[in-house]
């Protein structure tokens, strides 16, 4: 008694009051550390305030400050969240998870990272833990996940990072990254663990290295439910784009060309999301998987290339094809160009500026409507403005981009550009595989998830905007879930519910308290 104060505050007086002190904190890393502390104390409050304003908060718990929050968290640190596995104790994996006292039909969902390529900032060891906490909690946010039914996990397989190594307070193990068949028997036991002990719930991987994604997905895609958000998410969302973008033009994906610029784990993820739905539309495989062509550092990938990671090689063109196409040296991105004459462009290169004037015209001189998606941030790391790219094209271009871009005004015409943005389809999509009890996560449910985002905007005659704002996630997961469901349903790898409206509906958790009689 006489420990409160009289007055008793409702859930949305409350979450005023945490959005006023918020917006106190002096900056956004700040403002990040103040959002874990009300996570800590008040996880319905804490959900309640981020719901109520995710599109302005999603910066914030996620990428790009969950970045600087990731470099600060060994000094940081308050207490732990999630479930931390060490390469060095492979005996304390099932132990770890079966200490949580969760069920076989508790957990919908895990997010896991070996942070070897965090958020393009790299290596950071066991700090990357923060990584899976923010990812869920905009799952949790966007899609209703309950977040007592979802698990933060982090791979600590050592790190390569020196300043880490020699931080006193760094808290993870302390050697070089462990790779080969050690990392391989801790991945398997990992997936192993967790598949038996929670069978029904969908294992989200985040930010490993370009190498081990694509192989892990590959290896394990067909045996487990499993979704890795840098090669698929970013591949779905730039493909709803897309898709939008040939509601304009009017063509199929099987009349495509791409060109891809940048060809890490991002736009091998968009180049395979391209191919798969060429194949969807009718194309071969061998062919759809000529119509792409991808571009690096070094020039176009070619067969004759002997510094080719495993997962660009299937992309990676014969060099006979180039004969004649340079005196010498490389073909660069321009040259690439004139002779591919692609109808998209995808640019995931980090290289600013990298769409020049030459390259934008050159493709406009072969395309009515060049389909061009400059997706590196932050501004400026972009390949070019989309104001630019509409002036080169006199308005012609359809553009998406990767970070927020204002109206573009040309010509007495106001163009809106999409930002693809994540966040718009692994909410949506997760939640559809959970009320479907999909087996695995096949091509069909990820086509289905990037016209389900495609279907939420009238892009008109390439003045609308390709892609939703971040405005409304809830609404727009429910709409992406019941897409998938059905896909899952199709491919004979999931079940109906009798309504699936409303299996939707119930599967996403509100964030209120509860009622206590």
């Amino acid at each position: 008694m006489g420990r409160l104060p009289d007055a008793v505050l409702s859930l949305e007086e409350q979450a005023r009051r945490a959005y006023e002190q918020l917006h106190r904190e002096p900056d956004d890393l700040a403002k990040n550390v103040y959002l874990e502390q009300l996570h800590d104390r008040n996880e319905v409050l804490y959900y309640r305030l981020l719901t109520d304003h995710l599109s302005e908060l999603l910066p914030i718990v996620y990428d790009p400050t969950v970045g600087e929050a990731i470099k600060r968290y060994s000094h940081e640190y308050r207490r732990p969240r999630g479930v931390y596995l060490s390469m060095d104790r492979l005996e304390d994996v099932r132990p770890s998870f079966e200490a949580l006292g969760l069920g076989p039909d508790d957990v919908d969902l895990l997010v896991v990272t070996d942070a070897e390529e965090i958020l393009g900032i790299g290596d950071w060891g066991v700090n990357g833990v923060q990584i899976s906490v923010g990812k869920l909690a905009v799952y949790t946010a966007a899609a209703g996940f309950h977040p007592g039914r979802c698990i933060p996990v982090v791979l600590d397989v050592g790190t390569d990072n020196e300043d880490l190594l020699n931080d006193p307070l760094y808290l993870g193990a302390r050697h070089s990254r462990v790779r080969g068949e050690q990392y391989n028997e801790f991945v398997i036991t990992y997936l192993e663990t967790v598949s038996t002990l929670y069978p029904n719930a969908l294992l989200h991987f985040e930010d490993f290295g370009p190498g081990n994604a694509r192989r892990i997905l590959e290896t394990y895609g067909a045996h487990y439910r499993m979704f890795n958000d840098d090669m698929q998410g970013t591949g779905i969302i730039t493909l709803a784009a897309a898709v939008s973008a040939l509601k304009v033009t009017k063509r199929s994906f099987s009349d495509q060309r791409v060109v891809v610029f940048g060809a890490g784990t991002a736009g091998v993820g968009i180049a395979d999301q391209m191919r798969q739905s060429m194949i969807l539309d009718g194309l071969p495989e061998e062919e759809a998987t000529r119509r792409v062509w991808l571009v690096d550092k070094q020039g176009l990938l070619l067969d004759s290339m002997r510094d080719l990671w495993d997962y660009q090689q299937i992309y990676a063109r014969p060099t006979s094809e180039t004969e004649g196409w340079v005196k010498s040296g490389p073909v660069d991105l321009l040259t690439t160009v004139r002779h591919v004459q692609p109808t998209i462009l995808v640019g995931t290169s980090t290289a600013r500026g990298a769409f020049t004037r030459d390259v934008v015209m050159e493709m406009a001189k072969h395309v009515d409507r060049p389909v061009i998606f400059p997706l590196s941030n932050p501004t400026e790391r972009i390949e070019a403005m989309p104001a630019d790219v509409l002036a080169w094209t006199d308005g012609r271009a359809l553009c998406a981009t990767g970070i927020p871009v204002g109206p573009v005004d040309l010509n007495g015409v106001r163009y809106e550009i999409g930002q693809a943005n994540n966040a718009l389809v692994y909410p949506g999509l997760g939640l559809g595989v959970v009320v479907s009890r999909a087996k695995q996560v096949t091509p069909r449910m990820l086509r289905a998830a990037a016209e389900a985002v495609a279907g939420q905007v009238q892009p008109g005659n390439g003045e609308g905007p390709l892609l939703p704002p971040v405005d409304n996630l809830r609404a727009s997961s429910a709409r992406i879930a019941l897409a998938v469901v059905q896909a899952a349903v199709e491919d004979a790898i999931g079940a109906a519910p009798d309504d699936p409206v409303q299996a939707v509906q119930d599967a996403m958790w509100q964030p209120v308290y509860t009622r206590m009689d």
